[in-house]
């Protein structure tokens, strides 16, 4: 027997079946980019380095929460994550993040910004496609975006210098849109 939230939304136009491609997809690059932004983390070294730690480590706990919001609505619209870790990841919506060759601080801060570049564009994608169909996906979906768009500004104004009114958090992994999805 389908699910009453599934039926709902499949009525008011959603292929949940996409919906699902693109939300497993969306889960797969945050738990790959998490990874990838241990080892960024790790070899962003020297003064330099230092002083960007901080803030690569709030955006790796943040993108694990993020991981971790989008898990339980796959569930719920009857979809799973796959079996097998290499399949997962090979099915991830962005490339990898992977450590530059030359692990400069700037070249660093550019592996990072066209993470979240990347982050910003799927979210847009899944709010797009399920504005006025489905209100959960889309509230979830949404609340990441904030915060990937927010993240993105931080390793700009890095990168560039020019100043993006955003602030770091308060504590490491705060997500303040994002919270509100989180089981503690």
């Amino acid at each position: 027997m389908p699910r009453k939230n599934v039926e709902i939304i499949q009525e008011a136009g959603v292929d949940v079946k996409k919906l699902l491609e693109m939300l497993v997809k969306a889960a797969a690059a945050e738990f790959t980019t998490y990874y990838y932004y241990t080892l960024l983390r790790n070899h962003a070294t020297g003064i330099e380095g230092d002083s960007i730690k901080e803030i690569i480590e709030d955006a790796r706990l943040e993108d694990r929460n993020h991981f971790e919001a989008l898990v339980p609505r796959i569930y719920e619209l009857g979809g799973a994550l796959p079996n097998d870790i290499i399949e997962f990841s090979r099915n991830a919506a962005c490339m990898d993040a992977k450590l530059p060759s030359n692990p400069t601080v700037e070249n660093i801060l550019k592996v990072l910004l066209d993470a979240e570049r990347c982050a910003v564009g799927i979210y847009s994608g899944i709010c797009n496609y399920t504005r006025g169909k489905d209100p959960r996906t889309y509230d979830l979906s949404l609340a990441i975006l904030h915060e990937e768009i927010e993240h993105e500004a931080w390793f700009e104004e890095l990168l560039t210098g020019n100043p993006s009114g955003h602030y770091r958090r308060r504590h490491p992994g705060e997500s303040p849109y994002v919270s509100k999805f989180l089981r503690t």
